[in-house]
């Protein structure tokens, strides 16, 4: 284990994941510590371990519905500096609601097929210990959808516009922003001005909040 390793708990019941999730981070800047199977072990393992990193599916022992959602919300309510990461096999709107309400970054809402595409999860794992607040972009893709589809104002917004949002719903900076789409910073602060502006939500720099109203407001129907 590396001086600078970030040490993580695993709760995952589906060996197959949990074998995939190891197999990524082995080798990486990340050290599993313990790997568990239900969202009582991974309570107890926080408690006992203290790691820089939680990574837990929704569905768990012994109900399969939100064990490890209810788990990571106990988890940031006992201990508010752990980083957490909730997977997902499909778009659960409410539980990315759920864990995006918590104070503070520190969090993300990722599907589970992100992992086969190693190097941006390891990234998104990175951000996430960082204190921001990352968003899959499957999730984002079909809020915006969803949205499109219930006639809501986002069907006034450029193309350009679009594309700036589903970043910033991502829980991109500015500046990386700017970065993916070839513009400058002051061109994407202009863009989430307009933004916000038509679809009436409140502008603020705090980059969690901004993910916060942004997912809010695509989830609200």
């Amino acid at each position: 284990m590396g001086a600078d390793s970030i040490r993580v708990v695993i709760a995952e019941d589906e060996m197959l994941i949990r074998r995939g999730l190891e197999a990524v981070l082995e080798g990486s800047d990340f050290t599993i510590v313990r790997t568990v199977g239900t969202a009582a072990d991974l309570v107890a393992a926080v408690r006992d371990d203290a790691p820089g990193l939680v990574i837990t599916d929704i569905r768990m022992p012994p109900g399969y519905s939100n064990e490890g959602l209810a788990a990571a919300l106990e988890i940031r309510g006992t201990w508010p500096a752990t980083p957490l990461c909730v997977l997902s096999q499909y778009v659960l709107a409410r539980s990315a609601r759920a864990l995006l309400d918590m104070d503070g970054g520190g969090i993300g809402y990722l599907l589970k097929q992100r992992i086969t595409h190693i190097n941006e999860f390891l990234s998104d794992l990175r951000r996430i210990v960082g204190g921001e607040a990352v968003l899959d972009p499957t999730v984002v893709e079909q809020l915006l959808n969803r949205a499109d589809q219930a006639g809501m104002p986002i069907v006034q917004l450029t193309p350009r516009q679009r594309a700036v949002l589903a970043l910033l719903a991502e829980g991109r900076s500015n500046a990386a922003i700017a970065a993916r789409l070839f513009i400058s910073e002051k061109t994407v602060v202009n863009h989430i001005t307009s933004i916000y502006t038509t679809l009436g939500l409140q502008l603020d720099d705090d980059s969690h909040r901004r993910v916060q109203a942004v997912l809010a407001y695509l989830s609200s129907r």
